[in-house]
């Protein structure tokens, strides 16, 4: 794990996005359509840029989330694939007069990842950008940035290249036809490009403080508590789903919330950290949840993601985590971990 854990901190390595899923917008008015719907300016984007959004119940509660890709004739959505299939049923039943086609795309694509601060310059000994692909980008990966994405090559196969760094670090997510996906694997591998170890990848996610849906939110989380305002969240645009409830607390509230999602830090010396789902402890009484663990080999200590409440969310606060009788010390601390 720590050689892994080392190689995407300064080099790059191979993620797989697998449990990713794919729906696709066609259409002239699909953007006016998620536009309605989602919590981002999805109307703002230009083809081959991106945004992260959330769809949300009228209540503000989140449905899901997601990171759209312009494409120029069409918007892909990138989900967790589990509930890609459900997602497109829901926004095509939502489709009355516009001219919008959504489809799960998810089986026609393989998905590879590569991160690191290497991952630009190692894709690039891949792919290139010569052939007859439409739109291929000027300017090289490096310059990716906040989802940017273009199309390239494989041995003249379209390859569709976007940038993402909910690791920490940058990275680069690959999308090819799912009858090539073995060639990408196999070059990519060639090319050095060494699968990375889950718990390296789970160790870089909660350092930098992404939350992951199904994980550290659900259906009961409210945007706002997650933290990922600046990411998903518009707030010059137009009316969407569960836009009353975040306007709401943003301007009455002054974007309180009644809990919030920080990180925790353990003593170093701790023989095993807490797991998640266990109760957190502030004043002797339960003040929230751990959500995701993982080992820290830069920090070198168990850290977690947790929702406590508000006046337990400062960072520098100590806390217990619950395990059956006994307590284990905590300090909270800010997102990302410094």
């Amino acid at each position: 794990m720590k050689q892994s854990y080392q190689t995407l901190r300064s080099g790059a390595a191979r993620v797989a996005l697998g449990a990713r899923g794919t729906i696709a917008f066609t259409g002239s008015d699909r953007a006016a359509f998620l536009q309605g719907l989602l919590t981002n300016d999805i109307e703002a984007l230009e083809a081959g840029g991106g945004c992260y959004a959330a769809y949300l119940t009228p209540q503000g509660r989140m449905v899901a989330d997601m990171r759209l890709l312009a494409l120029g004739d069409r918007l892909l959505m990138d989900v967790d694939r589990q509930s890609a299939g459900s997602l497109a049923s829901r926004f095509s039943m939502l489709v009355f007069s516009e001219a919008v086609d959504v489809a799960d795309e998810s089986a026609a694509w393989h998905r590879v990842g590569v991160r690191g601060p290497a991952s630009a310059a190692r894709v690039e000994e891949v792919l290139d950008r010569s052939g007859d692909i439409a739109d291929s980008p000027p300017n090289g990966l490096a310059a990716y940035r906040d989802l940017d994405n273009g199309w390239w090559a494989l041995d003249g196969e379209p390859v569709l290249a976007a940038s993402n760094d909910e690791l920490g670090v940058p990275g680069i997510d690959l999308w090819i036809a799912s009858t090539h996906g073995a060639r990408m694997d196999d070059r990519l591998a060639s090319a050095g490009l060494e699968p990375a170890d889950a718990d390296a990848v789970e160790a870089l996610r909660v350092e930098a403080g992404t939350p992951r849906f199904g994980a550290d939110m659900d259906d009961e989380t409210i945007p706002l508590e997650a933290g990922i305002r600046a990411r998903a969240i518009s707030e010059t645009k137009g009316c969407y789903v569960g836009q009353e409830v975040i306007i709401r607390i943003l301007h009455r509230g002054q974007g309180r919330v009644a809990r919030r999602l920080v990180g925790l830090a353990f003593a170093p010396d701790l023989d095993a950290a807490p797991g998640a789902g266990l109760e957190v402890h502030g004043n002797g009484e339960p003040v929230g949840k751990v959500t995701s663990v993982a080992w820290s080999p830069r920090l070198a200590r168990p850290i977690a993601l947790a929702y406590v409440r508000r006046e337990h969310a400062a960072p520098g606060t100590s806390v217990e985590v619950a395990s059956g009788t006994s307590r284990v010390e905590a300090e909270v601390t800010a997102l990302p971990f410094p």
